[in-house]
């Protein structure tokens, strides 16, 4: 088990003068002290536009500046977004191998699509493209680090001539590779594709372990075909962290800020509605933080084991490692068990000070991480006998390194794009890829993800541009609901049902108001829809059939449909909350 630190350079309002320059300073401060304390990882976000959630728009500048204060702590990207408005692939691989050299080969680099429609909207990147540009770019930069010179592409989206990317990572042939995951599909593809996988869902350590059990075993089959050329086979979860002797000023310190962590992604990743430059998020999370599942009166000092999500007289709420050394160390177990390689602890979030952090990391460093140092060489044995030559087995699925025909050269008063050269395979090991140039290598399923995922996109496409009335008339009818609740029926993941058996009732209002019941039942193993009403339902949801649909395309966030009154839960709240996981996320409530 490792333990890093993930930094989101949140700042709630109100801002007083300097408060950014004491921010990253004090950030800096404690990435010393992290590196004294044997932290392994400091991971730093690359967010735009997020204001209160993130002031982190330039991580590089961050890691290099930590660089030239530490000595073993590694240096995350976590995670560098891809897509052409982010950023062009040159530039990413020139920053990693930049920042590998003044570090002396301590990067690790993070890679993402983007998220929040803040930034894909103010950078101009089409979100129906972002997941391909991503892949697209993966491979990309992977190539840049390795070739001499690149070899140059002609993809979808990314169109370059060769040119010999510089300089060159210390680390060979390049930095590990991670993607950022949010949910289990993409945890395949980074099995798929022979990266990390950087989860920043909060989870139970019992619900981490079919995931990692899952990774495992695609990272070791021939499903793998790298995107880089070596394999980085870890899986690190996001855990809020503040440890204390005394568990009451453990939760006093710590639990603020580790449900603003939560509410401010939320307002930006799904359900809030921002006025930039005048919005204060952290007033509305105090308004409104009981609504968003996050009770701070659900929290209590009652020395019991911890869990990462807490239902407490009726009131949901979030917790994770705040408590005290030997609370904190039970729970780390568990994911310990589970099989997580790596915890990225949340400690910089909302308003914690930076005096609590400091003291925290030294407890955390002095009674929690000696026990799983221990035994770390021997998970690390079993974790290489478990690969076994599955690394060397993939690497020979992926196509080798390319050269560049002699000949080509470009002058020095080339404007615009100049014409592709031929690529060459480089000698490879016996068994490796041919391949002619160049868009990236997809697998039978990759193509399918792709092909998937368009769909998908073209349904929350229409979504977005129809109104109520045409959304009721065409998915909202009764064919194109059955299509939406047998879209559920194959979404139904049964291990996150946590046990549930029964039905659940949707109340869909026709625009004349009468009511279109539908009951979906699960019984353990799978989920079924039919219409009607049940007779025994355990939940409840009362809304329009246009704004189910909105739910269905990811037009309207299930959230803000309640603390807009769009949408009326009644029955058990619990199993409100784990709709979304029960049904593969992003799901329909």
């Amino acid at each position: 088990m490792r333990f890093s630190l993930l930094y989101e350079h949140q700042l709630p309002r109100p801002w007083e003068p300097g408060a950014e320059h004491r921010l990253l300073q004090e950030a800096l401060v404690q990435v010393e002290l992290a590196d004294r304390l044997g932290f392994d990882t400091v991971w730093a976000v690359e967010h735009h536009f997020l204001e209160e959630c993130s002031h982190s728009a330039a991580p590089g500048v961050f890691l290099a500046a930590a660089s030239q204060r530490t000595k073993s702590i590694r240096l995350g990207f976590g995670v560098l977004p891809l897509p052409l408005g982010y950023q062009h692939p040159a530039r990413v691989a020139e920053t990693a191998a930049t920042l590998d050299l003044v570090s002396d080969g301590r990067v690790e680099l993070g890679t993402g699509e983007g998220s929040t429609g803040a930034e894909l909207a103010g950078l101009g990147v089409d979100r129906a493209t972002a997941r391909a540009q991503w892949a697209e770019a993966i491979t990309t930069v992977a190539e840049m680090m390795v070739e001499t010179p690149f070899a140059g592409i002609d993809g979808d989206h990314i169109k370059m001539p060769p040119r010999n990317v510089v300089p060159k990572p210390l680390q060979q042939p390049h930095p590990p590779l991670w993607v950022a995951s949010t949910k289990r599909e993409t945890i395949r593809l980074a099995a798929e594709q022979g990266l990390g996988a950087l989860s920043f869902t909060f989870a139970e350590p019992e619900e981490t372990k079919p995931w990692v059990d899952e990774y495992y075993d695609i990272i070791t089959s021939d499903r793998c075909v790298p995107a880089g050329f070596a394999i980085n086979p870890n899986i690190a979860v996001a855990l809020s962290m503040l440890v204390h002797a005394d568990e009451a000023q453990a939760i006093e310190r710590g639990i603020d800020g580790a449900h603003f962590f939560a509410y401010a992604r939320g307002h930006y990743e799904a359900f809030g509605e921002h006025e930039p430059g005048r919005t204060s998020i952290w007033d509305e999370f105090l308004a409104r933080r009981d609504d968003a599942g996050l009770a701070r009166s659900a929290i209590t000092a009652d020395g019991g084991p911890l869990g990462v999500k807490i239902l407490n007289n009726g009131l949901a709420s979030l917790r994770g490692a705040i408590g005290t050394p030997a609370q904190v160390r039970e729970l780390i177990g568990r994911y310990e068990t589970a099989g997580v390689d790596e915890l990225m602890l949340c400690v910089q979030t909302g308003k914690t000070t930076h005096n609590d952090i400091m003291e925290a990391l030294e407890l955390f460093a002095a009674e929690v991480m000696p026990e799983f140092a221990q035994r770390r060489p021997a998970r690390e044995e079993a974790k290489r006998e478990r690969l076994g030559d599955a690394p060397r087995r993939a690497l020979e699925r992926r196509a080798p390194r390319q050269t560049v025909a002699r000949g080509y050269a470009f002058k020095a008063d080339v404007s615009g794009t100049d014409a592709h050269a031929t690529a060459v395979p480089s000698p490879a090991a016996p068994g490796a890829l041919a391949s002619t140039r160049r868009a990236p290598k997809a697998t039978v399923a990759a193509l399918r993800r792709t092909l998937e995922a368009r769909g998908e996109h073209i349904f929350q496409a229409f979504v977005r541009r129809a109104g109520d009335e045409r959304l009721a008339r065409t998915a909202g009818s009764a064919p194109g609901l059955k299509l939406l609740f047998a879209g559920m029926e194959r979404q139904f993941v049964a291990e996150r049902a946590a046990g549930f058996t029964g039905d659940i009732q949707y109340n869909l209002r026709a625009a004349d108001g009468t009511l279109r019941p539908w009951t979906v039942t699960i019984d353990g193993e799978r989920a079924s829809a039919r219409p009607g009403v049940s007779d025994a339902a355990k939940l409840t949801l009362t809304l329009s059939v246009a704004d189910f649909v909105r739910i269905a395309g990811r037009d309207l966030d299930p959230i803000k449909a309640v603390l807009t009154g769009r949408l009326e839960l009644a029955g058990d709240f619990a199993v409100a909350m784990r709709l979304g996981e029960m049904f593969g996320q992003p799901a329909p409530f």
